[in-house]
C-alpha cells in the first residue's frame, strides 16, 4: 500500500511540481527518502503540529526534531539541509558581485544571505564606487537574539575589504520585522566610526521569516538618514 502511494506522489511532483501540494505532503514527499517503511504522512503531521509550519520546520534545529517520534538522525540532517542549499542557491544565482543599488536589490541579497538561519547573525556588505558587492563580511554570529557588534570590528573590515560603501545586514530569527533600540544605536554608531574614512553607510536590512526591513526605505520609523550622501542608492518607491 505504501509504494502505491509513495510513487503516486512522486508521480503527481513530476507532472505537476509542488504547487498543488499542502505542507504535509511536501513533508511527506521529502521524508520518503531518508524513512524507506513507513508512512510518512503521520511523521509529517507530527512535524507540523508540533513546529507549526513548513517554515519552522525546515528551519528547526536537528536535535529538536530528533524529539519528534519518527524522526532519527538521518531524516533531521536532511530537512535542516534543505535552508542552506537553499541560500547557496540564491546566492550563486544572484552572482559573485551582485549590483546593490537599490533596497529591493539588497533586501534580495540580505534575504538570500540570511532567510532560515536560527541564530542572530550580522553581516557587513562591502561595496565598491559602482555599489557592486566586493565582500560579504559576517562579523558576529550571537545567540537566537542577541549579536554584538562593535564599530572597531566594522571600520577593519571596511578597511580591509577596501569598502566605498556599506550596507548592515542582519537577521531576526524570533521573525520580528523593525528594528529594536539596540539596532539603532548601532547603526548610528557605525555611522559616525566610518564616516570619518568617507564611508557611506547606504542601509541597514533587517531579515526575518517575514520578509526584509530597509532603514532606508522606512525612514519615518527610524528617524535616521542612512543612506548619507551616496547618490547611486535608490529607495523602492512608495506604494
Amino acid at each position: 500500500m505504501h509504494e502505491g502511494h509513495r510513487k503516486r506522489h512522486k508521480e503527481r511532483y513530476l507532472k505537476e511540481g509542488l504547487e498543488g501540494f499542502g505542507d504535509h505532503e511536501v513533508l511527506e514527499l521529502l521524508l520518503f527518502y531518508c524513512i524507506p517503511r513507513r508512512d510518512t504522512n503521520t511523521v509529517a503531521h507530527k512535524l507540523l503540529d508540533r513546529f507549526g509550519s513548513l517554515n519552522a520546520v525546515l528551519d528547526a534545529d536537528p536535535a529538536d526534531l530528533q524529539a519528534v517520534e519518527g524522526i532519527g538522525e538521518h531524516s533531521a540532517v536532511l530537512i535542516s539541509l534543505i535552508p542552506h542549499i537553499a541560500r547557496r542557491y540564491e546566492l550563486a544565482a544572484i552572482g559573485e558581485r551582485p549590483l546593490l543599488d537599490s533596497t529591493a536589490k539588497a533586501g534580495a541579497y540580505a534575504m538570500a544571505l540570511l532567510k532560515g538561519v536560527p541564530v542572530e547573525r550580522f553581516y557587513l556588505i562591502c561595496l565598491d564606487s559602482q555599489c557592486r558587492v566586493t565582500y560579504a563580511a559576517l562579523l558576529q554570529e550571537g545567540t537566537i537574539n542577541q549579536a554584538a557588534v562593535y564599530p572597531r570590528m566594522v571600520v577593519e573590515a571596511a578597511l580591509r575589504h577596501r569598502a566605498n560603501s556599506l550596507i548592515l545586514a542582519h537577521n531576526h530569527p524570533g521573525g520580528v520585522l523593525k528594528p529594536s533600540n539596540a539596532d539603532i544605536r548601532v547603526t548610528r554608531a557605525v555611522m559616525d566610526a566610518v564616516k570619518p574614512l568617507g564611508i557611506d553607510v547606504l542601509d541597514h536590512i533587517i531579515v526575518s521569516s517575514r520578509g526584509y526591513f530597509s532603514f532606508v526605505a522606512e525612514r519615518s520609523m527610524t528617524g535616521m538618514d542612512v543612506k548619507q550622501a551616496h547618490a547611486g542608492y535608490a529607495a523602492e518607491p512608495e506604494k
